[in-house]
């Protein structure tokens, strides 16, 4: 459904030297840098797929994004997106996505919600009878009805995505870019804009492009991701992969209930040569433990040595693995 290949995107800058020597001559002879926002990225969406698209500011997801939209032309490289050229044939592609970026709307701010959706209904052509449909099944999925009177400035920020939402499906498009669906939404909003989109996924096997922050709404929704840094890509897979890979520790996490021991020396002597990094706060402790070592075998050795009122295991999550790629620079393909 998507194919990116060996995609570039540069954009020209121009280097200004400080004083008014530097401000006539970057009027008069400007010295222009080469930004390459995009740098050789390459990717594929199956139809139907949810993909999570992720990187710390600056990555180039944005610029990545807009060159799917049609927004921008990539520098080099190739794009289609449902068969079309974003660019090139951007009247009839445009006809075949949805977009919501959770910082904008797509509303009329001052229009009644039930306006918007008519004005839009006549902008994407569809039929009377279609769009009745679609907006009993959009109401179904997004609960929009009780909406439908209010100016669109009188809605909270969890309606209002609800609102943007339906109005990107209206067309019931082919692809979908959401970009932060869940910025600023409370804990029980979120779950539902997740629950929505993956029904909508599901239901009309809409093919889904997610950038976020929110690596929540990349384990509860991607299938896959792509993961950019500085322009390139450094890791496509599952999410489950990408733990398999480089979710090379888990955590062992206790509190202990006698403090007279000699508690450090005792868990060094015993865990150190064993490659297992231990760490002590006041009461609690943490032993860094390698996959590969059975937790049995650690807890019972732990449990010999001293007295705890509580413990629990965790496997490294999505969080700590990508914060770990990114600070290494480096690429895990």
């Amino acid at each position: 459904m998507i194919h990116v290949e060996h995609a570039v995107k540069e954009f020209k800058k121009i280097v200004k030297q400080p004083g008014l020597k530097g401000s006539i001559n970057a009027l008069f002879k400007p010295s222009v840098e080469i930004v390459t926002a995009v740098n050789d990225v390459s990717f594929d969406v199956n139809k139907g797929e949810i993909m999570g698209f992720i990187g710390p500011n600056g990555a180039g997801k944005s610029t990545m994004i807009k060159m799917l939209t049609g927004i921008l032309y990539p520098t080099s490289g190739n794009i289609t997106v449902a068969g079309y050229n974003p660019q090139k044939q951007r009247q009839q592609y445009v006809r075949h996505i949805g977009v919501v970026f959770g910082q904008r709307t797509q509303l009329w701010w001052d229009l009644p919600l039930s306006e918007t959706f008519t004005v839009l209904k006549e902008i994407y052509q569809v039929e009377t009878k279609r769009y009745q449909q679609r907006m009993g099944y959009l109401n179904e999925v997004l609960d929009i009805a009780p909406l439908m009177t209010s100016p669109v400035r009188t809605l909270s920020l969890g309606q209002r995505m609800r609102a943007d939402l339906a109005a990107a499906m209206l067309h019931q498009p082919k692809v979908l870019f959401l970009d932060e669906p869940t910025i600023g939404l409370d804990v029980v909003v979120k779950d539902n804009i997740r629950k929505a989109i993956a029904q909508m996924n599901k239901n009309d096997e809409t093919t889904i492009i997610l950038t976020t922050h929110d690596l929540a709404d990349i384990e509860l929704l991607s299938h896959r991701i792509v993961m950019i840094d500085q322009g390139k890509r450094v890791y496509q897979g599952t999410l489950s992969d990408l733990k398999e890979r480089f979710g090379k520790s888990k955590k062992i996490e206790f509190v202990i209930s006698d403090m007279e021991q000699p508690i450090e020396q005792l868990l060094s002597q015993r865990f150190q040569q064993r490659g297992v990094q231990v760490y002590l706060e006041n009461e609690r402790g943490t032993l860094i433990v390698d996959r590969s070592i059975p937790s049995a075998i650690i807890l019972k050795e732990l449990l010999d040595l001293i007295a705890v009122k509580d413990i629990s295991i965790k496997e490294s999550d999505v969080e700590s693995i990508i914060k770990e790629i990114y600070l290494t620079k480096a690429s895990y393909e």
